[in-house]
């Protein structure tokens, strides 16, 4: 009987914590409901900063792929190209098919005279599913490979044709997918510059001499960090750029 009572006590345990985190999710998913409706609202006003502040809240609380557009309007609409064009490559990390996201981006690349990032084949595969859903398919299919194999040996049955063929195509989806994966790790380090004619330097001070000055929602890849300054390499060029003057599309 005791260890009878001492289950339950256990359980009733685990139902509290589960219940604690299913209450904070929901809170949580109030209070970024709260402040995208704020944003939505702000930006109808055409108070654009306070929209950018609120959606910004939103997005921290839950990111999502529509907050990321809301926010980049918002921006374009003060003016910050750089910004702009971060949120909307932010939503399409989320979301690839976002329709305007992808749109907005042609557009404001046109008008910024800026360029996409150049993406390695392995990147660009990484582009054609959320991330997430590529972590989920190599598991899945890693697992579903080694069933076909294990289980009728395990049943005691002779794996027929079939199992072979399914479990060849499984385990080469799983190579497909874990180099996708490689592609989205190796993607979190594209960013954009953020301010208008950003500094580039030759080295990480205030004091340091000037390589050139970058465009607004230029994109570069970050390769290392050293104090408030971040090494890039920009289409042609490298070198230090204040990290207020340049976000990642992934952040970390």
């Amino acid at each position: 009987m005791k260890r009878i009572g001492a289950y339950f006590r256990a359980a009733r345990s685990i139902l509290f914590a589960i219940t604690v985190l299913i209450g904070s999710i929901n809170w949580s998913t109030a209070a970024s409901n709260d402040a995208f409706e704020q944003g939505l609202m702000f930006s109808h006003a055409g108070q654009f900063p306070e929209a950018t502040t609120a959606f910004e809240e939103a997005a921290r609380a839950h990111p999502a792929s529509g907050t990321f557009v809301d926010l980049g309007l918002a921006e374009w609409q003060r003016g910050h190209a750089g910004p702009a064009i971060l949120a909307w490559e932010r939503a399409v990390w989320i979301d690839p098919y976002d329709a305007r996201a992808n749109g907005n981006l042609r557009f404001a690349r046109q008008v910024a005279d800026v360029d996409a990032p150049e993406l390695k084949w392995h990147e660009a595969i990484s582009t054609l599913l959320p991330p997430n859903a590529w972590v989920w398919l190599a598991g899945v299919t890693l697992w579903l490979g080694i069933g076909l194999l294990v289980v009728p040996g395990v049943l005691r049955r002779r794996p027929s044709g079939w199992h072979h063929w399914l479990a060849a195509m499984a385990f080469g989806i799983c190579l497909f997918s874990l180099t996708a994966n490689y592609g989205v790790v190796s993607r979190t380090h594209i960013g954009f510059v953020l301010g208008k004619n950003a500094t580039l330097r030759l080295t990480p001070t205030q004091e340091g001499e000037v390589v050139t000055t970058l465009t607004a929602g230029e994109p570069a890849r970050a390769l290392r960090t050293r104090g408030d300054f971040v090494f890039i390499r920009a289409a042609t060029l490298s070198g230090w750029i204040e990290k207020r003057d340049f976000g990642l599309v992934c952040p970390q």
